[in-house]
């Protein structure tokens, strides 16, 4: 595998990383490419040689790791590498998308007007493709750090095994290389996957809620603006005018509130006259 290569397309993805991102990339190239290059592949090496049984029975030592290592750590970290970066290109060609919609629009549209105020900001389906991206690589790593443990007993490498497979002829005693220098960067390896996990969780929180703050935000100015509309058409209200006079139906029907009192005293003393008018008036009735 090109490592070089292989970093030299994630460092592209850096530019559109959050502080948590930059952090997860730093991890996974020291703590993990770095480990894997120089160090684990020297340790594991052709570890089928090194895996010895006490038997000379054709085939057996063959049989006996097969079905010890289905697939090897060194193979299976490297096709866990891959995986848990693919899904950072997708934020990659999504800006590359963007970059080919402004150009095309620059070029019919000859009036300086921008398409996007910038294609690498984190906005729109932008967002969603890198929050699906934090998901898809989550997801990866607990696969297979899920595979991992299923398949060698909860990361534990002992130092013999005893088989009894065909074509081995009774339970044979086979011997791991290297068992402790390997089992260090197996726990080694499955804590900086774990890292990483933590960092992928603590990125989506904070796209998360530094979103659903700029929607409260949002939401508090339209509040405001809309406050602050009413205030100013409740002060050019024609109603506010003192000299607006009421009908006396109104008055009748309904008591006079404080305001109203207040804006037409004369309409106070009218309705005093109409009660006096009332009181003194005969009472016609039959007895």
């Amino acid at each position: 595998m090109d490592w070089k290569t292989f970093q030299g397309l994630l460092s592209g993805v850096n530019k559109y990383s959050t502080a948590f991102g930059h952090v997860w990339l730093s991890v996974v190239f020291v703590f993990r490419v770095m480990v894997y290059v120089v160090a684990a592949e020297r340790v594991w090496g052709d570890d089928q040689k090194d895996f010895d049984c006490n038997t000379k029975q054709p085939g057996c030592a063959n049989v006996c790791y097969d079905h010890y290592f289905p697939i090897s750590h060194i193979r299976l970290w490297a096709l866990q590498l891959i995986f848990v970066t693919c899904p950072s290109f997708m934020v990659v060609m999504h800006v590359e998308y963007r970059n080919g919609r402004e150009r095309k629009y620059k070029a019919k549209h000859s009036d300086g007007k921008k398409l996007y105020e910038d294609t690498g900001k984190k906005h729109g389906g932008l967002w969603w493709t890198y929050l699906i991206s934090l998901f898809a690589k989550t997801g990866i790593e607990i696969s297979f750090l899920y595979i991992l443990h299923h398949v060698y007993d909860s990361f534990y490498l002992p130092r013999l095994v005893k088989c009894s497979v065909s074509p081995c002829p009774n339970l044979v005693d086979c011997y791991i290389g290297h068992p402790t220098e390997k089992k260090v960067f197996t726990y080694f390896m499955v804590g900086a996957s774990g890292l990483c996990i933590v960092l992928n969780i603590c990125e989506i929180i904070y796209l998360v809620s530094k979103r659903l703050a700029r929607i409260l935000n949002k939401a508090r100015d339209r509040r405001r603006r809309t406050r602050a509309e009413r205030q100013e058409r409740y002060r050019g209200d024609s109603f506010d005018n003192g000299d607006v006079v009421m009908p006396t139906r109104y008055l009748k029907d309904q008591p006079p509130s404080f305001k109203s009192a207040v804006k037409f005293p004369h309409r106070i003393s009218e309705l005093k006259m109409e009660e006096k008018i009332r009181a003194s008036a005969p009472n016609l009735s039959l007895s």
